[in-house]
């Protein structure tokens, strides 16, 4: 049955039907009766037809793509067909060709390639619609998305609904509106306290602080709290560190770390997090960075054959357009993506500028002879000077996607914020940024806010964080969230880290180490005094910034001192790595590769009243030496590169001064040549390194003896691996959400946790004179931020025991720690 449709319609019907006889079926009698018959139903095009053009056709044959020259953006694109003539007969299924290329009878003309294939059920209303007349309503195209959130918006064309605190919840309350749901009920100061203390440093909130708080009667405590916390740098900065880690791959061991393939970005991220750099600045030092920062965008060198979408200057395209921009670039490394708009061309036009040298393209690993254009993925918003230099291209990408035409970079971030506090992003997936927002204009909002506020981050989780639509009631999004309306904050899983943190601060325990090499308090004494030196960078030949001879040199020098010191280290940096020997003995060294980084190495026990000999051996490697790709995308590698070496020793006989620096009085040999006077380069600041601040910081810094703590800072162990910490050899935006049964297992069986549980049961029952009835509220409130109800006091008081017992202290942190209550952030 035909139903009605527009006059333009009809007339589009009747013109295939004029055409019918161009449009004749392939295939043989007995396979067209294995054809599905119609479905018995009324089709509604954008209910049952758009859906299968989107998820099967639109990738080949729409969006400014018409393979086979055959385009579906329009109904007149779909009735004129292809090469092979007409795609379809109105009122004749059976008889059109469409039918038989996606029904999958005949594998010779198979639709889609590559896509995902239909199923019979399908088929059957796909012929439905051709014989009710392929009604198609002429608002819905497959045009080529213009992409949302790109431009920057003037915040005072976003006016609020009036009479909220926080503007944010203005927008909320006009959604609100227009989806005809009620505000509801905010949460109550335990929980509130809680989730906040979760989400701004990742820890639970300690009973005494929690108690102050709920007792405390301002009307703004609420604001209060939240900036205080956010104000506590150590904390904030080792909880944000597994945020950034995941983003930026950043990790502490794995593939790469040990051959020198990759190179730890640590002790940069944990600095800029521990002072709050502005967002604009923390991106462009990663889009063009100095050696300390140079390891998100390097990517992993890959020992051994890979593929070409994974050699360095693609990594850094993927990386770059996933983490800052919100797309997802991985199938477009390979051929035209699937799944968005972005082509092969787009990607290695991006990849382009990191390649030192022409990128050729390669199609699923096949070189297809042709050159990639660099280019950035919006001409719109800047271009890349193609004929620059490969820093120079650096430093203007890093421009474009930091400056003020680019909207897209402050609403990634803001999405991604909103996400983590709530559950569900304003954009979701959180990673197809080319989507509308569900309130583009809260988004539009938030984004320039962030702007206006110098890129301040914790500006912009201050305004989340205190707004009404976060302090509302957590709801359940349920496994898959198909037809999302915001409600409120949806009921999140503790994170790994989160949850081994709280497990070890109930317990008292401290981590046996860092696995992270940082000294922390380089980052968190930001008015550390000035130190009377300033080192250079020396190397044995002038130049060697720019390029060197593969070649190690032992650079030396003779130091008096006036006394013993009472403290003494190293800051050093090599390009790529060094030994150090001080009178002969062993003081240090880096691995094969260096990260070039800064270093802190205690020496004073090394080092003596007197005469002191200092030994350096640095060595300068051939680039990217003993790997291969299976598609060579530049000409063969440059042995030469940049070489340098980079000291500050702060030397102390209590309050005598005896630093030293490297400079030109140091003696260099090696290489060939005889023993003649270091040459210096420059200063800190000397590019490709750009070390600077960071450099000088972690020479002034004393020892690092702040507790280890935080599961952020140390290797992965079986729990955190069960409970989703990532291995972080590719981009994670999003861990995943649903419990799993390795999960299940390990918090059940697991012997990291029941080592954790008997560690910690041990060390409160020594340290602790508590009865029974005060241990069983103290661990309540440590657990799940309240007391214990009578009944739930008095199972825990037995179970504890009187006295109390290390066994049955063990028992009932078992048990808090499996609650549903412990576990979820409601």
């Amino acid at each position: 049955m035909i139903f009605a449709v527009s006059k333009i319609h009809v007339t589009a019907v009747a013109l295939g039907l004029a055409t019918a006889g161009h449009a004749m079926a392939r295939l043989p009698a007995g396979m067209a009766a294995q054809l599905p018959a119609p479905a018995n139903q009324r089709v509604d095009f954008a209910r049952d037809i758009q859906p299968i053009f989107e998820a099967s056709c639109v990738q080949c044959h729409a969006r400014g793509k018409a393979k086979g020259g055959f385009s579906l953006e329009t109904r007149a694109d779909f009735l004129e067909g292809g090469e092979t003539g007409p795609a379809a007969v109105a009122g004749r299924s059976a008889e059109s060709d469409v039918i038989e290329m996606i029904s999958g009878l005949n594998p010779d003309a198979l639709m889609p390639k590559k896509g995902k294939k239909l199923t019979r059920d399908q088929v059957a209303v796909f012929r439905t619609w051709i014989d009710q007349g392929m009604p198609w309503p002429e608002q819905i195209t497959f045009f080529k998305h213009v992409p949302a959130n790109l431009h920057p918006r003037d915040v005072a064309s976003l006016a609020p609904n009036p009479g909220f605190q926080n503007p944010l919840d203005g927008f909320v309350d006009a959604y609100f509106a227009t989806q005809k749901i009620s505000w509801g009920e905010t949460i109550g100061d335990r929980m509130y306290a809680r989730r906040v203390w979760l989400d701004t440093v990742g820890l639970l909130p300690p009973p005494a602080e929690l108690e102050a708080f709920v007792a405390d009667r301002a009307p703004d405590k609420r604001t209060r709290l939240v900036q205080r916390l956010l104000a506590d740098n150590q904390r904030y900065a080792e909880h944000w560190l597994t945020f950034w880690n995941d983003l930026l791959r950043n990790d502490y061991k794995g593939p790469g770390y040990t051959d020198g393939g990759r190179r730890a970005i640590t002790g940069w991220l944990y600095s800029a997090l521990a002072r709050n750099v502005p967002y604009d600045r923390f991106v462009a030092e990663l889009i063009n960075p100095g050696a300390a920062a140079e390891g998100f965008a390097n990517g992993i060198l890959w020992r051994g054959a890979v593929n070409a979408s994974m050699v360095p200057p693609m990594q850094a395209a993927q990386g770059i357009a996933q983490v800052f921009l919100g797309v997802n670039l991985k199938c477009a490394s390979c051929h035209d993506s699937f799944i968005n708009d972005y082509t092969l061309d787009d990607s290695y036009g991006l990849a382009g500028i990191y390649a030192n040298g022409p990128l050729e393209i390669a199609e699923c690993d096949k070189p297809t002879g042709h050159v990639a254009r660099v280019k950035f993925l919006y001409d719109e918003l800047g271009a890349i000077d193609v004929q620059a230099d490969p820093a120079t291209r650096r430093r203007q990408l890093a421009d474009v996607i930091t400056g003020r035409n680019n909207g897209r970079l402050p609403r990634t971030i803001v999405n991604r914020l909103w996400q983590r506090f709530l559950g569900y992003g304003l954009v979701e997936p959180v990673d197809e940024m080319d989507k509308a927002a569900w309130s583009p204009e809260l988004m539009d909002w938030l984004a320039e806010d962030l702007v206006a506020h110098q890129f301040d981050l914790k500006h912009t989780i201050a305004r989340i964080l205190t707004s009404r639509a976060y302090q509302l009631r957590a709801v359940s999004l349920g496994e898959m969230e198909d037809h999302f309306v915001f409600r409120g904050p949806a009921v999140r899983r503790l994170s790994a880290e989160q949850f081994s943190d709280a497990i070890v601060t109930v317990a008292g325990l401290d981590r046996p180490k860092a696995d992270a090499k940082i000294n922390r308090l380089a980052a968190l004494n930001a008015a550390r005094d000035p130190l009377p030196l300033e080192p250079k960078w020396i190397w044995a030949t002038a130049g060697a910034d720019q390029k060197a001879a593969p070649v190690s040199h032992v650079f030396r020098r003779v130091v008096n001192l006036a006394a013993a010191p009472t403290e003494a280290h190293f800051a050093i940096s090599a390009d790529d790595n060094y030994t150090i020997r001080i009178n002969g003995k062993a003081g240090g060294a880096s691995a094969k590769r260096n990260s070039t980084g800064a270093d802190w190495i205690d020496v004073a026990a090394l080092l003596r009243a007197g005469e002191n000999t200092i030994e350096i051996t640095a060595a300068n490697m051939p680039p990217d030496e003993g790997r291969l790709v299976s598609v060579k995308t530049d000409a063969r590698p440059d042995p030469d590169s940049p070489a340098g070496l980079l000291l500050y020793a702060r030397v102390r006989a209590g309050a005598k001064v005896m630093d030293f620096v490297s400079d030109r009085s140091w003696t260099v040999r090696g290489g060939g040549e005889a023993g003649s006077n270091a040459v210096e380069l420059g200063g800190v600041d000397l590019a490709p390194w750009k070390m600077g601040r960071y450099f000088m910081d972690v020479a002034a810094a004393p020892k690092d003896t702040l507790p280890v703590q935080r599961a952020s800072l140390v290797f992965a162990d079986p729990l955190m691996t069960a409970l989703g910490r990532p291995n972080r050899e590719q981009v994670v935006t999003v861990r995943q959400a649903t419990a799993t049964t390795l999960q299940a297992l390990e918090l059940t069986n697991g012997a990291t946790l029941a080592s954790l549980l008997t560690q910690g049961a041990e060390k409160i029952v020594a340290t602790t004179a508590a009865g029974a009835p005060t241990l069983v509220e103290s661990l309540y409130l440590q657990t799940l931020s309240r007391k214990p109800t009578p009944e739930e006091r008095g199972i825990a008081e037995e179970v504890v025991g009187a006295p109390v017992k290390r066994e049955g202290v063990e028992d009932l942190l078992w048990v808090l720690a499996m609650l549903p209550e412990f576990q979820l952030i409601h």
